[in-house]
């Protein structure tokens, strides 16, 4: 009920300056003036005044959101250990990354010469080292 009395005071006050501006004949001030006095008395004539200061004043509302609060902290911690639990591991181990060879040889990487080529095939020749490269 004082929220209401409040809102209706600002209101009018807003727009008696509102008058007055439009007396000095600054109408375009005026009429911003008026649309911002009357929003206060909006807000309570619809209750969403009643209803913020009931979520603001109430403790309870306030340790629901340090509940919230709380949660949203352990499952981001809990996401930091995880990752890096992860990263501290080798998603793939080095030994069944090389490529197997007979016992004794060693692998040697070829050389890749490139080739000035002066026609329009240029860029498929680039391709077509890749491809060999790769043994397709």
């Amino acid at each position: 009920m004082l929220t209401s009395i409040i809102c209706t005071a600002v209101s009018a006050a807003g727009l008696g300056l509102a008058a007055l501006t439009a007396y000095r004949k600054r109408f375009l001030a005026a009429t911003r003036t008026a649309a911002y006095a009357l929003v206060p008395l909006g807000l309570a004539m619809t209750g969403i005044i009643d209803w913020i200061t009931d979520v603001v004043l109430k403790p309870t509302v306030w340790a629901g959101f340090g509940v919230l609060a709380l949660s949203a902290l352990l499952f981001m911690t809990s996401r930091v250990v995880e990752r890096r639990r992860l990263a501290g591991r080798d998603a793939v181990a080095p030994a069944d990354s090389a490529p197997s060879l007979p016992p004794g040889r060693t692998e040697t990487a070829p050389r890749v010469t490139r080739k000035k080529s002066g026609g329009s095939g240029g860029d498929f020749s680039d391709i077509e080292e890749i491809l060999k490269k790769h043994g397709i």
